[in-house]
């Protein structure tokens, strides 16, 4: 049996979901690998939620947002864009591959880019194990 990996993907209301609900509507091919979670904005995404989702049994973790310069909050998406990269590192550091965690930019209108990255996403982490990660003392 293949293995499947569990993806959480936290996408921002107005225009990854948008897009990914766009993707559903017009009925594009995406693995159903991901489990969509939609929060606000990506900027209300914190290191301490996706290390959390990680250490809760996901293989992957996606934050997709606003382009740059589109954010309903302004500027949520930079303070994505300033957080996530340096939360990639810190990933790296304790253990967990960088691959396995993916920031990218998809508006309401990008059905298709959203299904590519779900169907690329899904696609790089069955090349990798399962990830079998605990923090400290695995709380």
């Amino acid at each position: 049996m293949t293995y499947e990996p569990k993806i959480v993907g936290f996408l921002c209301n107005w225009c990854s979901y948008a897009g990914a609900d766009l993707a559903g509507a017009t009925r594009l091919k995406y693995p159903p690998n991901v489990k969509i979670i939609r929060v606000p904005c990506s900027g209300r995404i914190s290191p301490e939620l996706v290390i959390r989702t990680f250490r809760q049994g996901a293989d992957g973790v996606m934050v997709l947002g606003c382009h740059i310069g589109d954010c309903h909050y302004s500027t949520g998406n930079h303070r994505t864009a300033r957080r996530m990269p340096v939360l990639a590192e810190l990933l790296a550091f304790v253990g967990i591959e960088p691959e396995r965690f993916l920031v990218k930019w998809v508006s309401s209108s990008e059905g298709e880019l959203f299904a590519q990255t779900v169907r690329e996403f899904t696609a790089k982490l069955r090349d990798l194990e399962p990830l079998h990660w605990t923090m400290g003392d695995g709380q």
